[in-house]
């Protein structure tokens, strides 16, 4: 069977949400942490073979952590998603009629009229009565339904490109420059980021890259009041 589609060439931005959320969240984690971790380890000891195993060391664990974090959070999601479909299930076996009569209430509920209601619930019950629960009464579809194994990859990929850039500034800054080296380009990279994720939501660009880079400044920020706080130059 052929399915049109208004955008044949330019699929709806919700598609991508699955993996854009890992993404982003991939990356701003990776910017911001590590940037974070060689500002610290530069005041301390500047060599940049020092700083170099630092920010390796930290974009790896990172990496595996924010990887392992997405599948284990995902995969609870999944898990409560899967349960649910199969108490559906359950319930279209051992009491058909009730579970019609809620698909009915459910069309009516969204505008249709008792009798096209009906004839909606009869006829989509007829081809798959399982997926018109899941879809109308769970809220679930293929576009929306918990993918671990994407989200794991998606955010341990971009951790780890994202996180590699202040580990770059920093190897390549002078020695006296290196924090002040791997906060533009913190800065610089949070906008890009910004910038590239509302491209691929499709939303209004100032405010997503306003949203990445101030939370990102913040969480910097804070890190070092914590470390002046505690007597450290971080």
């Amino acid at each position: 069977m052929v399915h049109s589609s208004a955008y044949p060439d330019n699929p709806h931005y919700i598609t991508r949400n699955g993996w854009l959320r890992a993404a982003v969240l991939g990356a701003n984690d990776g910017i911001v942490s590590v940037s974070a971790l060689l500002v610290g380890v530069a005041a301390a000891e500047p060599d940049p073979r020092v700083i170099l195993v630092a920010g390796v060391a930290g974009l790896v664990a990172g990496a595996m952590s924010m990887a392992a974090g997405e599948y284990v959070s995902v995969s609870s999601q999944s898990d409560t998603e899967q349960a649910d479909i199969k108490r559906e299930e359950m319930a279209l076996r051992d009491m058909p009629e009730a579970k019609f009569e809620e698909l009915v209430e459910i069309y009516r509920s969204r505008g249709l009229s008792p009798e096209t209601a009906r004839t909606v619930a009869h006829e989509l019950s007829e081809k798959d009565a399982l997926a018109a629960h899941v879809r109308d009464e769970l809220g679930l579809s293929d576009i929306h339904i918990a993918n671990p194994l994407q989200a794991a990859i998606t955010s341990g990929l971009t951790f780890s490109v994202s996180a590699a850039i202040p580990v770059i500034a920093a190897f390549f800054a002078p020695s006296a420059l290196i924090a002040p080296t791997v906060l533009v380009v913190t800065v610089a990279a949070l906008a890009a980021l910004g910038a590239l994720g509302a491209k691929a939501g499709g939303a209004p660009l100032l405010p997503a890259t306003l949203r990445v880079v101030g939370w990102g400044v913040t969480a910097m920020a804070v890190t070092a009041v914590i470390g002046w706080v505690f007597g450290v130059n971080v």
